[in-house]
């Protein structure tokens, strides 16, 4: 008797397909002139930004929460900024942090590209965790953090303080160009991001999905009280 369970294709085939899906899911929202504009000049800045996967995954998950107010940790040249911002409500507002006023710099001249009103983006210069102490608690609907990878766990302590119930938290690069998977590599930033999917795992308040978009972003909700 033949037994029905999940059975996987041969590992040739996998080495074979693996990269051709990761290109299709990538491709599979284009990217307009403003995004692509916008990618330049964050990579001229040597602040890599998100990679369209990604930013595609950014904008449905703002959208399936009707963000009307979100945190980014990270502004980067505004390419993350414009993804968020196109998936959240029309009167939301996006509070971008960045250390590096030059970054802010880039994220204006993308904004204004994009026709984003100046009133729905406050862009803070300084260091995220001399900054978001500063919000205010369980105000908004969606954080997500692109930045200092060895302060990510500091990032979520003040995400689940500053979240609403059924908020989303959201960290880029959760696999790390392919380390995190290897256990063989265990540097600073690598080690942090695997300790990171330790604790969202772990923590009861969170339901989570480690997604393999972009150089993967692991997501949760903020369960309800």
């Amino acid at each position: 008797m033949r037994r029905h369970g999940r059975t996987g294709p041969p590992e040739a085939a996998i080495s074979g397909n693996l990269q051709a899906s990761w290109d299709y899911a990538e491709d599979f929202i284009a990217e307009d002139e403003v995004l692509t504009t916008a990618r330049a000049k964050g990579e001229e800045l040597g602040c890599v930004p998100v990679l369209p996967g990604a930013g595609s995954a950014l904008r449905l998950l703002a959208a399936s929460v009707g963000a009307r107010a979100v945190v980014e940790v990270g502004t980067g040249a505004g390419v993350g900024s414009v993804y968020l911002l196109r998936g959240m409500r029309p009167d939301g507002v996006l509070t971008t942090i960045d250390v590096e006023p030059e970054h802010h710099r880039a994220a204006r001249e993308t904004l204004t590209e994009a026709g984003v009103a100046a009133n729905r983006v406050r862009l803070i210069s300084g260091r995220a965790l001399d900054v978001l102490p500063r919000l205010t608690d369980a105000a908004y609907d969606l954080v997500f953090c692109d930045a200092d990878k060895q302060e990510y766990a500091g990032y979520l302590e003040q995400a689940l303080r500053l979240l609403k119930p059924g908020g989303v938290v959201v960290f880029d690069n959760a696999l790390w160009h392919g380390r995190v998977a290897d256990a063989t590599q265990r540097d600073e930033q690598t080690t942090a991001i695997r300790e990171l999917g330790r604790l969202v795992r772990g923590d009861e308040r969170l339901v989570s999905a480690l997604l393999a978009a972009g150089d993967g972003l692991l997501a949760a909700v903020k369960r309800a009280d």
